[in-house]
Parts: structure tokens; C-alpha cells; sequence
């Protein structure tokens, strides 16, 4: 079976952000979230030149532009928020999971702003992952 680029890229996803999971809360027993925020900050700035294209970062539209530094603003907002739940006292095992539902975001709005569809199998699929969630944290 012949699988398509894209799923390397998510398998790498997986594994990152899994592992990022577990060094969210243990960054979080020692230092703020502020702090944390500011050291992932630094982390992107370290892998920058190794996935950098080469091509110049200005030359795109303000339009492209504009989504992808909406994108960073809402990801760091997001990352800010993920640790100080944890900081907080929030349970690793319970706040990356519920978490990582964000997708189910995209899941709902997809449709409207994208155009693009769910079939009914996606949608049991959902329902799956608001179970899980529900489960891990009771």
C-alpha cells in the first residue's frame, strides 16, 4: 500500500506534538507559562533555517501574509492558554487531549468558510473524540 505524502508529514505531527505534551507540563512544574511561551518562541527560531525554503519571506501577498501571522497570533494565544492550564494544575493526561479537539473547530467551520463537506463516518468520528474526552477526564 502506497501512502500519500501528507501522511508522513501528520505521522510527524503525531509524534511531535505528543511528545510536546509531556514537555509542556514538565516546563510548566518549573517555570510560568509566560516563560514557557517565550522558550517554544525560541525553539521555532531554532528549527527555522533547517525547514526555511529559501524563498523571501516578503514576497507573498498581504493577503497571504495576513493569514499566516493571524495563524501565529492564535497559535501562540492557544499555546499561552495550554500552559497556563497546566501551570495551573491542570492534569497532562487531561488537558493535551482535550486540547487537542481544536480540530473539531475546523470540523464545524469548515463547511461554511471552506466549502469543504463531512460524511457521515467524519462525523461519527467526532463523536468518538467528545466521548474520549469526557471519559479521560471523569
Amino acid at each position: 500500500m502506497h501512502l500519500p505524502p501528507w501522511f508522513w508529514y501528520a505521522a510527524v505531527v503525531l509524534v511531535a506534538w505528543g511528545v510536546v505534551g509531556l514537555l509542556q507540563k514538565l516546563s510548566t512544574n518549573y517555570i510560568s507559562a509566560e516563560s514557557s511561551l517565550i522558550w517554544l518562541v525560541v525553539g521555532f527560531l531554532v528549527l527555522q533555517p533547517f525547514l526555511y525554503p529559501g524563498r523571501e519571506v516578503f514576497s507573498y501577498s498581504t493577503r497571504s501574509l495576513s493569514w499566516a501571522l493571524l495563524s501565529g497570533v492564535f497559535n501562540a494565544l492557544g499555546a499561552w492558554a495550554l500552559f497556563a492550564a497546566m501551570k495551573s494544575g491542570g492534569k497532562a493526561s487531561i488537558v493535551a487531549p482535550l486540547t487537542a479537539l481544536y480540530p473539531l473547530v475546523i470540523v464545524l467551520v469548515a463547511p461554511i468558510i471552506l466549502h469543504e463537506s463531512i460524511n457521515l463516518l467524519q462525523g461519527a468520528g467526532v463523536v468518538c473524540a467528545l466521548i474520549a474526552v469526557v471519559l479521560l477526564s471523569t
